[in-house]
């Protein structure tokens, strides 16, 4: 047996030598997500985390009223327009205006590994609803409406499935440094709003809403490999640098 895992770990480190320094870092932090979303779904399983769970969300409605968020009122119609970005009908709507996008930069193979990953990571999220099939909280009136188990929080994990999948295909097609930050920084963005929303609504506790962000990156995090590994090969597009026309 050890023979064996010494061997694994042999061909992993021969398989690692001259790797780029930033797939070893997704490899690191794909790992890493998918650990610690086993960890969380293990503590849910056996309601470790219920107490944590329950005070989080009686904290954020009036101890007298808690049919009554705290805040303002508006702060109440920001929460329901927030949960609406990792509906699917959003989701939808931003993958296709991305997918016009690429189709615009003669990208087809990218959209093609764009809707494979959007689809995956649908199934995914299904998959993982129906095995460990949480109940909802019911500790408070929920403020929006749910129709599925509530592990992981499938706002969440979709939202980060398809904006932070989004934001990394674009990331590798984009030749601008400055331009992949912002779109990398306002697919993160997205992904938490949407999945703070999602407690401040009392439709999920927050170790559904974590666990959902979890299980997203790591999906991005292989759909980012994968992407990197084919470009590699060429087997699609990468990022051009436009050529610079010296003016006369």
């Amino acid at each position: 047996m050890h023979q064996r895992i010494l061997e694994f770990f042999r061909r992993t480190l021969i398989w690692l030598k001259g790797r780029e320094p930033l797939l070893l870092l997704v490899c690191l932090g794909f790992a890493v997500s998918t650990w610690a979303f086993i960890e969380i779904a293990d503590e849910v399983l056996e309601q470790e985390t219920q107490a944590f769970d329950k005070w989080v969300i009686r904290s954020l409605r009036k101890a007298d009223d808690p049919a009554t968020p705290i805040g303002p009122v508006w702060v109440q119609e920001m929460g329901r327009d927030l949960t609406a970005f990792g509906g699917v009908a959003a989701l939808v709507l931003f993958t296709v205006i991305v997918a016009g996008y690429l189709w615009i930069e003669k990208k087809p193979r990218v959209i093609a590994l764009l809707l494979a990953a959007a689809l995956g990571g649908l199934l995914l999220s299904s998959l993982l609803k129906h095995f460990i099939s949480r109940p909802r909280p019911d500790v408070v009136p929920h403020l929006s409406h749910v129709y599925t188990s509530s592990f992981p929080s499938g706002h969440s994990m979709l939202s980060a499935v398809i904006y932070l999948t989004l934001g990394a295909l674009l990331a590798s097609v984009i030749p601008r440094t400055i331009l992949k930050v912002y779109v990398i920084s306002v697919a993160i963005l997205l992904t938490i709003l949407v999945g703070l929303s999602r407690i401040y609504l009392g439709v999920h506790y927050p170790t559904d809403v974590i666990a959902g962000w979890i299980a997203g990156l790591s999906w991005a995090l292989f759909c980012w490999s994968i992407a990197r590994w084919l470009q590699s090969r060429n087997q699609i597009e990468d990022d051009e640098e436009e050529p610079e026309t010296n003016s006369k």
